[in-house]
């Protein structure tokens, strides 16, 4: 079972975090590593290769159409063909007040979140569903569901319409043998979060509040979930919304944990 032997996978912010973890070589996978961050790319390719899978690093902004256009020749001549899709990367911009927000920020946030991430979805499942199946796996938020407060209006705004991007798709393509699925991560420990913590330590305090498990996530978290979404052995799955967070979204927001044991 969960055996990926022969498929190959696309998987979006593959120089760290989430988009690493993905990686599904471990499983069998040969892969294409797309990241703005070529040389963590590139490492992360290396890690692969050490396992004796395939693995492509490429350099693409998954907000930039035409880029995107240019990694599908470069899967198409390498590989041709795609099982899976890990769309995880989409930088959003600052956080601030709503009624600060200039609209420009609000645009960022949908070209980097939804718009690069549809694309990604289009040129995949047109692949997909010209070779009899495959599997997609948006990477959305807590924050597609729930609203965060703290400034994150935008990046909740694009987070909502991954999440009904999924539904559609699935709608749409699961028939023709691509299942779509998102993952709803809450806080995941990565660069950009450390610094947060390290500036702010009351930051990790407030979220572990509302954590059940007791701890912030980390990236492999997301990878027996991966392997399981991108294999056959999840061939009636389509279209779910799966939390990845510790229970925070089963928690009331007056609730409370009682004492913990082992995390």
């Amino acid at each position: 079972m969960f055996d990926l032997t022969g498929k190959v996978a696309v998987v979006t912010g593959a120089a760290q975090g989430l988009g690493q973890a993905m990686a599904l070589a471990e499983a069998g996978a040969d892969l294409i590593l797309v990241d703005l961050n070529e040389q963590g790319a590139r490492a992360t390719a290396d890690s692969i290769h050490a396992l004796g899978r395939h693995a492509l690093p490429v350099r693409c902004s998954v907000g930039d159409l035409g880029q995107i256009d240019a990694l599908s020749h470069q899967l198409d001549d390498e590989f041709g063909k795609i099982d899976f899709l890990g769309n995880v990367a989409g930088k959003n911009v600052a956080l601030g007040p709503p009624e600060e927000t200039p609209i420009e920020n609000l645009q960022t946030d949908l070209q980097n979140l939804v718009v690069g991430r549809f694309y990604m979805c289009q040129q995949a499942g047109r692949r997909m569903m010209e070779a009899g199946g495959g599997s997609i796996v948006n990477i959305g938020s807590l924050a597609s569901v729930t609203a965060l407060g703290r400034g994150h209006v935008t990046y909740s705004m694009a987070m909502g319409a991954v999440v009904q991007m999924t539904r559609e798709l699935s709608t749409e393509w699961s028939g023709r043998g691509v299942r779509v699925n998102a993952i709803l991560p809450a806080e995941v420990m990565n660069p950009g979060l450390e610094q947060r913590i390290a500036a702010d330590p009351q930051l990790e305090v407030k979220f572990l509040s509302g954590i059940p498990r007791g701890r912030i996530g980390r990236p492999d978290d997301i990878k027996g979930l991966s392997v399981l979404l991108a294999s056959d052995d999840s061939s009636w799955i389509t279209d779910a919304l799966i939390p990845m967070d510790g229970g925070n979204l089963a928690m009331n927001g007056g609730g409370s944990v009682g004492p913990r044991g082992n995390q």
